[in-house]
């Protein structure tokens, strides 16, 4: 990794030399361009004064992937042999293979602002050749190992900003190798959120090592600054208070508060505390014993008869009696209950055996799989479930996963959707690197839906999508009408409408989707307006409609009579605004 500081100092010694090789010229008479050279100068001086010279700074190495995007834009196709539609009523999960930096491109436009939870678990950068960047395995002698790692992570971190919701959950795993470099990138890249790190007894046998051996892994929990955690769970709590002040302050007696000296009425044979007293005046005098209905009259005095007061006046003290939360005790006291609900908890340090990442989960998923070998070190799947559950405190919210690996996070979502009832839904990306996608992620999901072994299935949906690219090498006219018919799919998760909704006059120019809440309609040419008129007059659901135009204020105009139940945007302008935001073809 390059030093920041170690850069700067070469730029601007760099700089040193190119004016004094500049004064060299002058004094020697060359003829050279001097303005020419003078406005380099000037430039290399700018450079210098905003180089970073304090925080992270690494050599960024350029990413194929990353790349291959200024000259090729991401779209979705759909697997229609993969998927699992069981029932509309069950929320629709989304698996995405392909390289997640291509899939997370998609989801800028499908989900922008709309995710509440993204939990990742990237490569930890052993030196193990864990990971590839570039086509090539990274290991212990790459020299510019951490560089390419943080170049990895900072490329898809900065587009995870534009899906996550400004008050959602980033949840990061990571160990020792990265957890310094990941905490700065975290900081540099979210600012507005508050940075909390968990530690997870992952592994309690123990790492090999000759110095410590690690039995940890963390966890980087990033939240709105100032909210804090909604979703820990409620303590009530109940306790007693003396109801007679007893300190030394001028407040403690009845002289300072003379309206906070009365007696209280208790039931001699039920000990059961009944009412107040009369007010008293100041100085008035007063009797001490029972009154006439033999309820015993207690004043607030202290051992040596002191005068001492109640911690409340006549009407708060009758209202708590009312609420009977004035009791007299066994010791011949009275005391107020007071009661509060507070959060439990969430504790930096996690120890928990069904946290380790042993050979338990690999027997787990092999089950799921009906196979062995599949997949190695899979996570724990309480290790995810339980740092979810601490998030996921509404019962319809989205999760995104973009380093899904073996489905863990999928899963975990599932389960707590068979605990709740649920409407989570998890959008899970991953490569199909030696078969990943197909061979562990889509058929751990599906057997987890579907059921497995001796367990029972989790209702739910399942569509599955890879990647696919459309070139930008002519102009954008000839750009927007190739991605006309290759932006469906991306248009169906936006909406989440999947299912084929027969409508007259549906073709491939004009396609409507449907899910129980709303309709997709889907105009590749603009002529087909009178379908989407005729379409929304009888639908007794909203209709969003997605018209091939320039822009929507024309077709607005045009069926403002639908208003109230009609939504109209353009396509594929707004796709290839995000795309240039990201991309910058």
């Amino acid at each position: 990794m390059t030093e920041g500081p170690q850069a700067w100092y070469q730029l601007r010694y760099q700089t040193l030399e190119n004016i004094r090789s500049l004064a060299d010229d002058i004094r020697s008479g060359k003829h050279i361009e001097y303005t020419r050279r003078i406005r380099e100068l000037e430039d290399e001086l700018r450079a210098v004064k905003k180089a970073k010279r304090y925080g992270l700074v690494w050599e960024d190495k350029p990413e194929d992937v990353v790349e291959q995007c200024k000259r090729a834009l991401p779209v979705l196709v759909a697997d229609e042999s993969r998927t699992i539609a069981d029932d509309p009523a069950w929320p629709t999960h989304i698996l995405i293979e392909g390289d997640n930096y291509h899939a997370l491109s998609t989801l800028a436009y499908t989900h922008a602002g709309k995710i509440d939870v993204i939990y990742i678990d990237p490569p930890y950068n052993t030196g193990a050749k864990d990971w590839k960047y570039n086509n090539h395995y990274v290991d212990v002698n790459d020299s510019f190992r951490h560089s390419k790692w943080l170049s990895m992570m900072a490329n898809r971190l900065k587009i995870s900003r534009n899906v996550l919701k400004p008050e959602g959950v980033l949840i990061v795993a990571i160990d020792d190798y990265e957890v310094h470099t990941l905490g700065l990138l975290l900081e540099e890249y979210f600012p507005w959120k508050a940075i909390d790190l968990v530690v997870i007894e992952h592994h309690p046998q123990g790492a090999g090592s000759n110095t410590i051996s690690r039995t940890h892994e963390y966890a980087f929990i990033l939240t709105p600054i100032d909210i804090g955690f909604q979703w820990r769970v409620a303590i009530e709590e109940e306790w007693v208070w003396s109801l007679k002040r007893t300190g030394q302050g001028e407040n403690n007696w009845r002289k300072n508060r003379p309206k906070q000296f009365f007696a209280i009425l208790v039931n001699s044979e039920t000990g059961q505390v009944s009412w107040v007293g009369k007010e008293l005046l100041p100085d008035e005098q007063y009797q001490i014993g029972k009154d006439s209905n033999w309820n015993m009259m207690i004043y607030p005095l202290d051992r040596e008869w002191g005068e001492r007061c109640w911690r409340y006046n006549r009407k708060t003290m009758s209202l708590l009696i009312e609420q009977w939360k004035i009791v007299y005790t066994e010791r011949w006291s009275l005391v107020v209950k007071k009661e509060s609900v507070s959060a439990k908890p969430v504790f930096s340090v996690w120890k928990d055996s069904r946290y380790n990442a042993g050979t338990h989960w690999s027997t787990l998923l092999n089950r799921i799989l009906g196979q062995n070998n599949l997949f190695s070190y899979p996570k724990s799947l309480w290790n995810v479930y339980d740092l979810l559950k601490h998030t996921l405190w509404k019962e319809d919210w989205i999760i995104l996963d973009f380093f899904a690996g073996s489905g863990t996070t999928g899963h975990a979502v599932l389960e707590l959707n068979r605990e709740d009832g649920g409407r989570r839904q998890c959008i899970l990306c991953t490569n199909n690197e030696n078969g990943i996608a197909e061979e562990v992620t889509y058929p751990r999901m599906r057997n987890v839906i579907r059921g497995y072994a001796d367990v029972d299935g989790i209702p739910a949906n399942l569509r599955y999508y890879t990647t696919a690219f459309i070139d930008v090498d002519r102009s954008i006219d000839d750009l927007r009408s190739r991605f006309m018919g290759r932006c469906t799919e991306m248009l169906q998760i936006r909406e989440s409408c999947f299912r084929a909704y027969e409508a007259e006059g549906t073709s491939e120019y004009f396609q409507v989707f449907q899910s129980n809440e709303a309709l997709l309609a889907i105009l590749y040419h603009p002529y087909e307006i009178e379908k989407l008129r005729s379409l929304v007059a009888g639908a007794q659901r909203p209709v969003v409609a997605y018209i091939f135009s320039m822009g929507a204020e024309i077709f607005r105009e045009e069926l403002a009579e639908f208003s109230d139940r009609l939504r109209i945007e353009t396509i594929p302008d707004e796709i290839l605004e995000t795309y240039k935001k990201i991309f910058g073809f």
